[in-house]
């Protein structure tokens, strides 16, 4: 065969489509070109290896490519790159990139039906094993994508959305399993997390994270019967440590979400950490960082696994920065409440017992009419957007509302549950709003309003004592993950459209860009022919940043 018509073979026959497995995705860390699950790892630390791009050089980043899905939606999105090929999925489509050029390769499009989308229509990510990518699709269905040509494998209905259900969770592969949960956004049906086989999308296991029947564990901690529609959603992906065949989840609030009268009790399992064995879905832990929770604040984060030195003894432990504004730290194999220490302002707590159950503040609780006056308010001190935790630096990193307030509206209960309706209660009335917020700004000073006023920031935490090291503040507030590097660097966004990179130590911006719209996904940085790249969703595009050539 001649040499050129070799060449011309190579050049077109599209790239070398690397086969994903189990062992690959158990030593991630060992791939750092690579980001191969919706956190990067198993830890969901968020940090990578690679160090081309640090300090002295990080202010010559320069956009290489730039791509548009045809939906005009959010992107919240965190992609997989798998040796050279970056997945992207955006509100009804998958796309295949490649990620060095940016260059489309297929796109997958699955049409999800408009009537289904009762809230908002947004992936967070996919999952990959073998050659198959695996997306949890708003309307409920699981499906398997050839990642080498865009083709559906097949095309699983897991959760039925006219039952209230809804799916926005990026999948995490576990050996050949795809562990994903539902979500109900405050509908009244109870949600669970579950394990289906790779190859065939058959259920392995479920595990519902709300009791179903009254002789079901953490019924008792639901008044009468309300347990039947007690909610518990998973809208953040979970964490796996294969030491233990523990996988670690969050799960949201109860339901009816801003009255609690009806359901009396701790009403477990929401507003937890679950942790559950891999392999048989039993739950061997638990830990509820909101009791009996009126606020919204619910338990949606990221569960970041570290083995660091607690109190001069090695420790396998969660770090969790909580929607409630609390940081916690906990042991990972057992359970245990090692610490929880506020990270932003907050009335709802006033410390916590021996067994690290918090105790609430006298007053604090939601009353009728909303004059409860809550820190933080509803979005909490964070939220979804995932954090970073460094090992090089020993801190961890997590996009904050700071000084949030608000007022509970402690409405009224809808009467009678009702299929696929909102069960979190009715609305307050725009005058009962005007009446609540005219007698808190004549309690609240000028003065003291400017000296409190909010912002959002990019905050760093010791997790050995949960002190503020630095903040990185904003003109607004922020929904961006974040991710931190070898180099002591650490990259996230903000509401206002700007991409920026920190000193991981002091927090001192060493570099911006502003991209036009909301910076709401999880950053990414990956390698293709020896060149690091940053990749992160900004409004409804996908941005790739390198050094010059």
């Amino acid at each position: 065969m001649k040499s050129g018509k070799l060449l011309a073979m190579l050049l077109f026959a599209g790239p070398l489509w690397g086969q994903l497995t189990s062992e690959r995705i158990l030593n991630a860390g060992k791939e750092p070109q690579n980001w191969l699950t919706y956190n990067g790892s198993y830890t969901s630390q968020r940090y990578s290896t690679l160090d081309q791009i640090n300090q002295g050089n990080v202010k010559n980043l320069t956009l290489k490519w730039v791509n548009h899905p045809r939906s005009l939606d959010k992107m919240e999105l965190t992609p997989l790159v798998v040796d050279g090929i970056l997945y992207s999925v955006q509100s009804n489509e998958v796309t295949a990139i490649d990620a060095e050029s940016g260059r489309v390769y297929w796109t997958f499009r699955y049409e999800i039906p408009p009537e289904s989308n009762a809230y908002v229509m947004v992936v967070k990510g996919l999952a990959m094993s073998g050659h198959t990518l695996f997306w949890a699709t708003y309307d409920g269905h699981l499906i398997a994508i050839d990642a080498r040509n865009g083709h559906a494998i097949w095309n699983k209905t897991i959760a039925d959305w006219h039952e209230g259900y809804q799916l926005n969770v990026a999948p995490l592969i576990i050996k050949d399993t795809v562990v994903l949960g539902t979500a109900d956004n405050e509908r009244g049906a109870n949600c669970w997390l579950g394990a289906y086989d790779v190859k065939t999308g058959e259920e392995r296991w479920r595990l519902y994270l709300a009791p179903n029947k009254a002789t079901d564990p953490g019924a008792e901690t639901w008044g009468g019967d309300s347990y039947k529609f007690g909610g518990s959603p998973i809208w953040v992906t979970g964490s796996y440590d294969p030491e233990t065949n523990l996988t670690f989840w969050g799960t949201g609030d109860p339901n009816p979400g801003w009255n609690g009268d009806s359901r009396p009790g701790d009403n477990l399992y929401s507003d937890s950490v679950v942790a559950v064995d891999a392999t048989t879905g039993k739950m061997k832990w638990y830990y509820q960082f909101s009791p009996h929770d009126e606020r919204d604040y619910d338990s949606v984060q990221v569960p970041v696994l570290a083995d660091i030195q607690w109190k001069g003894q090695a420790r396998k432990v969660m770090l969790w920065a909580n929607r409630n504004g609390v940081f916690y730290v906990l042991d990972r194999v057992t359970g245990e409440f090692l610490m929880g220490k506020a990270f932003v302002k907050q009335n709802w707590e006033i410390g916590f017992d021996a067994k690290g159950r918090p105790i609430p503040a006298p007053g604090s609780m939601p009353k009728p009419i909303g004059l409860s006056w809550i820190e933080p308010a509803t979005q909490g001190g964070t939220n979804w957007y995932p954090p970073s935790y460094s090992p090089h630096t020993g801190l961890f990193y997590v996009s904050t509302w700071a000084n949030y307030v608000g007022y509970s509206p402690k409405s009224k209960v809808l009467e009678k549950w009702e299929k696929n309706k909102r069960y979190q209660g009715t609305a307050v009335s725009a005058e009962e709003r005007a009446a609540v917020s005219e007698k808190i700004l004549r309690r609240a000073p000028v003065s003291s309003r400017k000296e409190e006023e909010g912002y959002g920031a990019l905050r760093a935490l010791d997790p050995l004592t949960g002190e503020k090291k630095w903040d990185f503040k904003m003109a607004n507030y922020t929904e961006s993950g974040v991710l931190s590097t070898a180099s002591d660097l650490v990259f996230a966004g903000g509401m206002d459209g700007n991409f920026f990179a920190l000193d991981a130590r002091t927090g001192k911006c060493l570099w911006k860009v502003g991209l036009g719209g909301t910076v709401a996904g999880g950053p990414v940085t990956y390698s293709v022919n020896g060149h690091q790249y940053v990749a992160v969703a900004a409004e409804g595009a996908l941005y790739s940043f390198s050094l010059p050539d």
